[in-house]
C-alpha cells in the first residue's frame, strides 16, 4: 500500500511540474506576442576586443548597438588596449565577475583564452566569438570572415593585378589564427593556381604602421623585382603604402590590404593601395547580439546538444568579404 502511495505521489508531482513549466513557457510566449521580441534595459551584453582603439571595431560595435536597440537591452564595450593577451584575460575576468547577460568576444589568443571562455559558459553566461575564433572553447558560435577564403580572394585579385606573374611578399601577424588563415589561403592559392608567381618572403608587421613600413622598405631593397605585397591587416597596410610612396619604381608595386579604415580608403582613392578586403563587420556585431539574446532567454537550443537536437544557431557563420578598389571605394567611407 505504501509503495502504491509513493508511486501516485511521484506521478502527481511529475504532472504538476509539467503543468507549471507549460504555463510558464506559455506566459513567456504570450509576452513576446504582445510586445514583440523585447528584453529589459537591465540586461547588459558586453563586447570584448583587443586593441580597443582600432577604427576597425567601430562598425562591429555599431552592429552590436543596433541589435541592442531593436531588442531593448543595454550593451557595453570593453577591450585590451594593446595586442596583449594577459590584458584581455584580465578584462574578461572582470566582466565574468559582473555576470552579464552575454559576452561577444574577439579572441586574441585562442589557446590562452579558452579556459576563461569555458569559465564564463560554466557560470551560465552565453559566449559567442566574432572576428577571431577560439575553436577548442565552449563558446556557442563563431561569426566572422572565412579567413582562408579571404586570403584566396586576395590571391586571385593579386594575380589579376600582376598579370599572373612575379615575386610577391606577405606582411602579417604570425600566431593570430585569423591572420594565419589569410596568409595560408593566399599562399596556397598562388602556389596551386599561378606557377609564374611566387611568394618569396613572409614577414611580421606586428600590426604596426611603422614596423610594417620598415619591413616593406627592406623588402623593396631585397627584391628589386617585387611585383606585389599582401598585408593581412589595415594598420600595416597604410605603413606599406607609405614605404611604396617614398620608393617609387618604374613599374608600380601592387598592394592589397585588409579592412576599410579611412587611411586605407584614402590610399585606394589616390592609387597607392590597389585593393583591400572588406569584412562584414556590422553583421558580426548585430548577429552576435541577436545570438546572445536568444541564448540568454532560452529561445534556442545551443549546439551541439547531447540529445542531438538541431540548433537554429549555426556553429559557424561566414559574414562575408568584398573587394574594394578605386571603382567602388566611395561606397565604403563612413556616411
Amino acid at each position: 500500500m505504501k509503495k502504491m502511495l509513493l508511486i501516485y505521489i511521484v506521478i502527481i508531482s511529475a504532472f504538476m511540474i509539467y503543468v507549471f513549466r507549460y504555463y510558464s513557457q506559455q506566459s513567456e510566449v504570450n509576452a513576446w506576442d504582445s510586445r514583440g521580441l523585447q528584453g529589459d534595459i537591465a540586461e547588459n551584453y558586453v563586447m570584448v576586443t583587443f586593441q580597443s582603439g582600432l577604427e576597425y571595431w567601430r562598425n562591429c560595435l555599431k552592429g552590436f548597438e543596433d541589435g541592442a536597440e531593436k531588442l531593448g537591452v543595454s550593451v557595453e564595450y570593453r577591450g585590451a588596449t594593446q595586442y596583449d593577451v594577459q590584458e584581455q584575460m584580465t578584462v574578461l575576468e572582470q566582466i565574468i565577475a559582473k555576470k552579464p547577460a552575454g559576452i561577444a568576444l574577439s579572441a586574441i589568443d585562442p589557446g590562452a583564452l579558452t579556459p576563461m571562455i569555458d569559465k564564463a559558459v560554466a557560470a551560465g553566461i552565453p559566449v559567442v566569438l566574432f572576428d577571431a575564433d577560439a575553436p577548442g572553447s565552449r563558446a556557442y558560435s563563431f561569426l566572422g570572415t572565412n579567413n582562408y577564403n579571404a586570403g584566396l580572394t586576395a590571391a586571385e585579385k593579386m594575380a589579376q593585378l600582376t598579370d599572373r606573374e612575379g615575386q610577391i611578399a606577405i606582411i602579417t601577424l604570425p600566431g593570430l589564427q585569423n591572420h594565419e588563415e589569410r596568409r595560408k589561403g593566399f599562399e596556397e592559392t598562388i602556389a596551386k593556381r599561378y606557377p609564374s608567381m611566387k611568394v618569396v618572403k613572409v614577414v611580421d608587421g606586428k600590426g604596426d604602421a611603422m614596423v610594417s613600413r620598415r619591413e616593406a622598405e627592406k623588402l623593396l631593397k631585397a627584391y628589386p623585382d617585387l611585383a606585389g605585397i599582401f598585408v593581412t591587416e589595415a594598420t600595416g597596410g597604410t605603413g606599406v603604402g607609405e614605404a611604396v610612396k617614398n620608393n617609387p619604381r618604374s613599374k608600380p608595386l601592387k598592394i592589397i590590404s585588409f579592412d576599410t579604415n579611412k587611411g586605407t580608403l584614402d590610399m585606394i582613392e589616390n592609387g597607392t593601395i590597389s585593393a583591400t578586403m572588406a569584412q562584414g563587420t556590422w553583421n558580426m556585431g548585430y548577429w552576435s547580439l541577436q545570438y546572445l539574446f536568444h541564448l540568454h532567454h532560452g529561445l534556442t537550443v545551443p549546439s551541439p546538444t547531447s540529445a542531438g537536437d538541431v540548433s537554429p544557431i549555426p556553429v559557424r557563420v561566414d559574414t562575408g568579404i568584398s573587394v574594394v578598389t578605386k571603382d567602388n571605394v566611395a561606397d565604403y567611407y563612413a556616411k
